[in-house]
């Protein structure tokens, strides 16, 4: 920020073309009687936003920004604002005569700017706004606004408040990111000639099959009996995945994708569980390798992060310079090398032989628990690794039979990630009837889901898919250790947002 008389000077070197030295006082003289007359009369300004200010490469007479107070400076001969809107990290400098102060010119008020664009002569910023009038649209109580001016709140400090959060920097700087990246994706699978589906948030299925489900109910029917006739005549839930739905798509398609929300009633209140958060889903037809699954997931994953990066650069600066030092090298170096693949054999051998007490013991036939994968992504580097191939019985009833003898399993794949474990997770799908037939008769689902038995009567073909956490994959790049710190809105009890 300049100083007052550097400010000052800096205003009467303006060149004529944008606001003469003698016109400075003449032009805020005349703000009284011009901004008097009723706002429709009133000439049109052109109206930009802070990023669009910022960004100017040339002056620009008559404009109008509005935005939030960052921080106000006044001075003897000259008053400073930082105000900003959102769409950048930075602020806005507007330098303002000083009897344009009032009491409701505060840190958070609500302003609208009208004035001059002009080059700015501190070197970390190219233009500011010299201003020909300030009109505050909402006051704010800067006593009782949890956030204060010039101080940098900890992610746990304005996740108390789920309401007003979005107004500090570092939650500013992930919903863009967060904008950034779901553009990215979107356009990761249009360039690669996927559909995107829109699939249901109330469906009657599990296709997940762990039970961890939300059930839909209307209101007057929790006051039923047992014998409830429900809305849609059977049990619907809240969505746990989308891609069964998919892979009816898939079936005409050939490479479809979904990006929604969905949901798990976990019982977990850690740092890496929501109940609520969003997947990337895609089916892929006509492919016979898990190799090439595997290929797509890790190619949506460079190719995001590096949009994300080249478009937010500022955005992602903040939080590898506050929040994790060390996580822009490595991430770095994970978008020049190939990812690490093992198999679940050589994972539970790694397991076995380490040093390291697990409060799971690995043993083969078991999951591999957040501790096992991360474990396994130090052991391989620090580096991005697929386990592929798990047991049968671990897998849902969709994923691909390897036939591989007496220890039978899956053409299933996880992607681990440091610091994170389970990034997404994928398989080949079972395409021949008999075997899923006998799978489904066997778990007692074959009525159920003889639907998805005619998927396999009528033109099946190899197929595979996979399923990314979106906010896992915020949180990975940004290094953000709350995932919760990722999300628009926290839960808090005492919250109507809940």
């Amino acid at each position: 920020m300049l100083g007052a008389r550097g400010g000052w000077r800096a205003l009467r070197r303006c060149p004529s073309s944008i606001v003469s030295s003698s016109s400075f006082s003449s032009s805020f003289s005349s703000f009284s009687s011009s901004s008097s007359l009723p706002r429709e009369q009133r000439a049109p300004a052109a109206r930009l936003r802070v990023r669009q200010a910022l960004g100017a490469r040339e002056a620009a007479g008559e404009v109008q920004v509005q935005g939030w107070v960052r921080s106000i400076r006044s001075q003897k001969e000259v008053l400073f604002l930082h105000i900003n809107d959102g769409s950048s990290l930075e602020s806005l400098q507007v330098v303002a005569d000083p009897s344009m102060e009032s009491r409701d010119l505060t840190f958070g008020s609500a302003v609208e700017v009208r004035g001059k664009l002009v080059k700015s002569p501190h070197k970390m910023q190219n233009m500011e706004l010299k201003a020909e009038s300030i009109r505050v649209v909402g006051p704010c109580d800067t006593l009782s606004f949890p956030l204060k001016a010039k101080e940098r709140h900890p992610l746990e400090y304005v996740r108390q408040f789920p309401h007003l959060r979005c107004r500090s920097n570092a939650l500013g700087a992930l919903l863009r990111i967060r904008s950034e990246a779901t553009a990215a994706i979107h356009s990761f699978f249009q360039d690669h000639g996927y559909v995107h589906i829109h699939t249901p948030i109330i469906t009657s299925n599990d296709c997940e099959g762990a039970g961890e489900l939300f059930q839909i109910e209307t209101s007057n029917e929790t006051q039923k009996s047992a014998e409830k006739n429900h809305f849609f005549n059977v049990p619907a839930f809240l969505t746990v995945s989308g891609q069964l739905h998919l892979e009816v798509m898939a079936g005409a398609f050939t490479h479809v994708f979904t990006f929604g929300p969905t949901f798990r009633a976990e019982n977990s209140q850690s740092r890496r569980h929501l109940a609520e958060f969003y997947m990337v889903e895609a089916e892929l037809s006509f492919t016979e390798s898990l190799q090439d699954i595997m290929q797509v997931m890790e190619d949506l994953f460079k190719t995001a992060t590096s949009t994300v990066f080249s478009r937010c650069p500022r955005d992602v600066e903040l939080f590898h310079k506050y929040v994790a030092p060390a996580q822009k090298g490595r991430l770095e170096q994970m978008l020049k090398n190939k990812f690490v693949t093992i198999s679940y054999n050589e994972a539970v051998e790694i397991l076995k032989q380490a040093s390291q007490t697990f409060a799971f013991k690995p043993e083969w036939g078991c999951d591999l628990q957040t501790e096992h994968e991360k474990y396994l992504v130090q052991h391989c580097g620090e580096v991005p690794v697929f386990v592929i191939n798990y047991p049968y019985d671990l897998k849902p009833f969709y994923m691909r039979d390897n036939e591989d003898g007496p220890q039978r399993t899956v053409a299933a794949v996880d992607l681990l990630v440091p610091g994170i474990g389970e990034l997404c997770g994928g398989s080949l799908r079972e395409e021949r009837l008999p075997f899923l037939q006998s799978r489904l008769q066997r778990l007692g689902l074959a009525d159920t889901y003889q639907w998805y038995l005619d998927l396999r009567k009528f033109g099946s073909v190899p197929h595979g898919g996979f399923g990314m956490g979106f906010e896992r994959y915020l949180q990975y790049i940004l290094g953000v250790d709350n995932i919760k710190d990722v999300i628009p809105f926290p839960r808090f009890p005492h919250s109507c947002l809940l």
